[in-house]
């Protein structure tokens, strides 16, 4: 599933996919953190929540704002992280979870190990978990109404302290997809008001992003990165020195090298078991997505408003032109999330490709009962075996219908709905 490459901005990114639509009158809500997100003061806007909130403790608005901070705050030092460590963009890096950030080139970059690698992401990850706790306190029955100029947001992507009009995420997205073009205009009347479905939304996908990174924790990733990380930084550390660009060497050149690394990778992508734990605290976060997002569609279809939605209920009009939701979409949706629950608990098995009747793989014992992973070996399915086990498989009329109802783009508004 394609939403399970998207790194933190696509969250806030995603909402330019399409030319928006002319905003509404302004939507009513009190939003101390807009005019320091607009300014790249991103420290000044948290602090300024975080004291607010406690002179208004009840105030769920302010909570959600505070999320966003905490939120932005982690996608910051992420960027920061990688600025630090010397990353560069490469077309591999597009399509792995974490990396997919338009970091600017450090010419001075400090040398990455393997470890420094995993403390990035251990941090990135505690950071979602701030905010997942920030958004869970807020209530189910919250009237709160947060209204933000979201491709107005400037990050600190580099660290230097200052933010550019190239660094805000607006002008990000038009650099990472330019086919869409989107005007300064454009993206000073793109409004969201965010309320409690939202703040359902987003906590999920907090949860969804955890769940990567856990699994991605879960393994000894040392052998890929010694061997591969020069397709990602400029200066890695690893026993094989010719690996490395020579000091100067411009980057995005494709020569014979980038096809045999690319191999090299594919090829390693062969992990040992490091933390095994972290498999047990992903499927608890791929649990929290769906029951979240349940939640979510509940506090969606009681609204009575129509005011610049970011997922609209059948009677309402998202701020995505052409993004229409229909009652039947919103069946299949809560459909698909009654059917990936019943796959994570164990109750149905998902589909084995090889002919093996009435038998399928039990995905909750991947999680439970994790093992070393060798993708090569589940492509050809003897990785898959040890979870093989007799049951009720998946319905492949069922997948055909979840199809059907979203016009053949399930993958899209997936993405999308969380």
């Amino acid at each position: 599933m394609k939403k399970l490459v998207v790194c933190a901005t696509s969250l806030f990114t995603l909402c330019l996919m399409f030319t928006p639509r002319p905003s509404q009158a302004a939507p009513g809500g009190t939003n101390i953190l807009e005019a320091y997100l607009e300014t790249g003061r991103i420290a000044e806007g948290r602090q300024a929540v975080e004291d607010a909130l406690k002179t208004n403790p009840q105030d769920d608005g302010l909570r959600f704002q505070l999320a966003v901070a905490q939120l932005l705050t982690g996608v910051e030092r992420l960027s920061q992280d990688w600025y630090r460590y010397g990353m560069h963009n490469s077309p591999l890096g597009q399509m792995v979870p974490f990396l997919r950030l338009p970091v600017p080139l450090n010419p001075h970059p400090e040398r990455i190990t393997d470890k420094k690698a995993r403390k990035v992401l251990e941090d990135f990850v505690v950071q979602l978990g701030e905010v997942s706790a920030t958004l869970s306190a807020i209530k189910d029955d919250s009237t709160m109404k947060v209204p933000l100029k979201i491709g107005l947001v400037r990050l600190d992507l580099d660290g230097d302290g200052k933010t550019t009009d190239e660094e805000t995420l607006w002008r990000i997205y038009a650099r990472l997809n330019p086919v869409r073009q989107v005007t300064p205009e454009q993206a000073k009347a793109f409004v969201i008001a965010f309320d409690v479905g939202d703040a359902r939304w987003l906590e999920g996908y907090c949860h969804l992003l955890s769940a990567l990174g856990e699994m991605v924790l879960a393994y000894d990733t040392s052998q890929l990165f010694s061997h591969t990380a020069q397709m990602f930084f400029t200066d890695p550390d690893t026993p094989y020195d010719f690996l490395r660009a020579p000091p100067g060497e411009p980057r995005g050149r494709f020569e014979f090298g980038d096809i045999a690394d690319a191999v090299a990778f594919v090829h390693l992508l062969n992990f040992p078991l490091k933390e095994p734990h972290r498999m047990q605290a992903a499927l608890s976060h791929l649990q929290q997505v769906t029951t979240l997002n349940r939640r979510s569609w509940k506090d969606i279809m009681a609204e009575k408003d129509d005011d610049n939605e970011w997922i609209p209920s059948p009677t309402q009009t998202g701020v995505l032109p052409g993004s229409k939701v229909t009652q039947e979409m919103v069946d299949g949706w809560l459909k698909f999330l009654d059917e990936s629950d019943s796959m994570l608990a164990g109750k149905t098995l998902a589909p084995f490709w090889r002919e093996t009747p009435g038998r399928g793989v039990n995905l909750r014992r991947v999680f439970t009962e994790p093992a070393p992973f060798d993708l090569v070996l589940w492509v050809q399915g003897t990785g898959a075996a040890p979870y093989l086990e007799k049951g009720t498989v998946t319905d492949p009329e069922f997948w055909r219908m979840i199809n059907r109802v979203f016009r053949g783009e399930f993958l899209h508004f997936a993405i999308w709905f969380n």
